[in-house]
């Protein structure tokens, strides 16, 4: 069987980046206690974490300037200030880089209409084909423009219309793709975490922000895991257990890597350890070429 491609979607309204910025910026201050940083708590505080006043001395800039950051308005936000309260929330490097995107856009933030959908070339098909693990391939809003034979491990994605053929749909709204894993719930937030940081990369994707609003009003946990702002590139070389009705459960590690040229896109693949049970299962998943579960 050949690599499956995925044809075009649709779309409609963006992300409000002030939004976003305004609510990233407290949920950090709300995770920090003074105690963490080094500063005197004085008694009960009416909503968890640092201050404003707190986070901004710890910054080293004004009260009124960290304010204004928060709130999303001024135009002036140095790479240096940044830094700084970047350092002051205690942001790893993927929180850090968010911040910066939603503070520093490219370029004014208007709501546009979503470009195609991708469409693969053949030399990825090719090597998608060629490939003895289970693989696909992904845009920068997770929508699967193409997999090989083997990612039937995750379902049988040729049954679905094309516009559910979305990684973070089936994390959320696909009790069978759920199925496959046997930690669903930390695989959905891991999910959560890449959506929030590439739709900070393209918060003016019209396409995105209905993927958003449709997962937020269909599914309570993807709203909880939302809410959280966590940013994420994913689950780079970690081992993912899965669960399939022919072998049972097995494990995979996780590799995504950038495609080269055009527009975003990750080749995801999952091997298993040479050697191990895990290997094994996949070789006899292969050697039953997946045919679909009734």
């Amino acid at each position: 069987m050949s690599s499956q491609v995925a044809p075009d979607g649709q779309a409609t309204p963006g992300l409000d980046r002030r939004t976003e910025l305004r609510e990233f910026l407290r949920s950090r201050r709300a995770r920090l206690r003074p105690e963490d940083v080094g500063l005197p708590s004085h008694g009960r505080r009416r909503v968890p974490g640092l201050r404003r006043e707190e986070l901004a001395q710890l910054a080293g800039v004004s009260y009124a300037y960290y304010a204004r950051l928060e709130q999303g308005y001024g135009e002036t936000k140095s790479a240096e200030v940044l830094d700084a309260v970047a350092r002051a929330l205690r942001l790893n490097v993927e929180e850090r880089d968010h911040l910066v995107r939603l503070a520093q856009p490219e370029r004014p933030s208007v709501t546009q209409a979503a470009p195609p959908r991708q469409r693969l070339r053949a030399g990825v098909r090719h090597l998608l084909d060629a490939l003895g693990v289970p693989a696909y391939v992904v845009d920068r809003r997770l929508d699967i423009l193409g997999w090989n034979r083997l990612a039937a491990v995750f379902g049988d994605w040729g049954r679905l219309p094309p516009e559910e053929r979305n990684v973070a749909r089936l994390a959320f709204l696909s009790p069978e793709a759920r199925e496959r894993f046997a930690d669903p719930d930390s695989t959905a937030w891991k999910i959560v975490g890449v959506v929030r940081m590439n739709a900070g990369k393209s918060p003016d994707d019209a396409h995105f922000s209905s993927l958003i609003q449709e997962l937020s009003h269909k599914s309570e946990e993807f709203r909880q895991l939302w809410a959280r702002h966590e940013v994420s590139c994913g689950a780079v070389g970690e081992t993912v257990r899965m669960r399939h009705p022919l072998v049972g459960e097995f494990d995979l590690v996780h590799e995504p890597m950038a495609l080269p040229g055009g527009a975003p896109m990750r080749l995801v693949t999952y091997h298993a350890e040479p050697g191990s049970r895990s290997e094994e299962a996949l070789r006899m998943l292969a050697s039953w070429e997946m045919e679909p579960l009734p």
